[in-house]
């Protein structure tokens, strides 16, 4: 069951109040991500690592329908497109990044919705929310609503910044209400009804390069252009980014493993609706 929706430049849109807002997220990010997002070490990264993990946990034989929560401008639901096995469904709060999106990847449908007002119920065998509640001031009601969202058994793929401490300009940039302990993001999901089937930190390899940088972001002055602000922390030298790339190969090994990281800065939750 689904509540109504309007129609608007052809996304089914069933927050249009908030369709073209975009208090929560800088607009000028998106831009600056569809330039970067292809040679991202991080984005590549987490890219892989989400691919990997629903192939483990998913049953390929059966189709599935899956909701990716917040897609951005595409890249994760993209790079998912070539699994037979998934009928693939995208939402986004702001139309800015759906236009993107579909432009990018042919093959999904593409939607504006409210995660905290999720409008369906039991509709989905997998939702994906990929850096996405630590931009929404009640990650519990979204939380929720995922719960009612999910078929029986349904999965919920959750990636999230980690370590309160690393806060820095970048969080601030791209207005993250949060970073989450692995005993926080674990705890909202168990009150919530879900059972933990694997957690595990990524950037585990790099951290101690990364909680430098971000230290150190914490006592140089940024600009006042978000624009310029977000491309400065999130862009490395060619070369620096492939190295990065290949020492997070290291990260990807342990997981394909099914071992679980201690510490990193992102951290990874697959749980399963009870």
């Amino acid at each position: 069951m689904t509540t109504a929706f309007t129609e608007i430049e052809g996304f089914r849109c069933y927050a249009p109040e908030l369709a073209r807002n975009d208090a929560d997220y800088p607009s000028e990010g998106f831009d600056v991500t569809a330039a970067v997002e292809a040679t991202s070490f991080w984005c590549r990264t987490r890219t892989r690592i989400i691919r990997d993990v629903i192939e483990r946990f998913t049953d390929a034989s059966r189709t599935l329908d899956m909701l990716e929560i917040g897609c951005g401008i595409g890249g994760v639901v993209g790079a998912l497109r070539p699994l037979p096995h998934l009928r693939l469904t995208a939402s986004e709060v702001y139309l800015q990044a759906l236009r993107y999106a579909r432009a990018r990847v042919a093959g999904v449908q593409f939607i504006q919705l409210d995660a905290t007002a999720m409008p369906f119920r039991e509709e989905f065998d997998i939702i994906g929310a990929f850096d996405v509640l630590e931009h929404i001031d009640d990650d519990d009601r979204v939380i929720e609503g995922v719960g009612a969202a999910l078929r029986r058994d349904g999965l919920f793929l959750v990636t999230v910044p980690q370590h309160k401490w690393m806060w820095s300009a970048l969080d601030e940039i791209v207005c993250h209400k949060r970073r989450y302990s692995r005993a926080d993001l674990l705890g909202k999901l168990r009150r919530h009804g879900f059972e933990i089937l694997f957690c595990s930190s990524f950037v585990t390899l790099l951290f101690p390069a990364m909680a430098a940088s971000r230290l150190v972001s914490r006592l140089r002055g940024r600009s006042t252009d978000r624009k310029s602000a977000f491309a400065a922390e999130v862009t490395l030298p060619p070369l620096a980014n492939r190295i990065c790339d290949v020492l997070m190969r290291a990260d990807e090994a342990a997981l394909r493993a099914r071992l679980s990281l201690p510490f990193g800065g992102s951290l990874l939750a697959v749980a399963r609706r009870s």
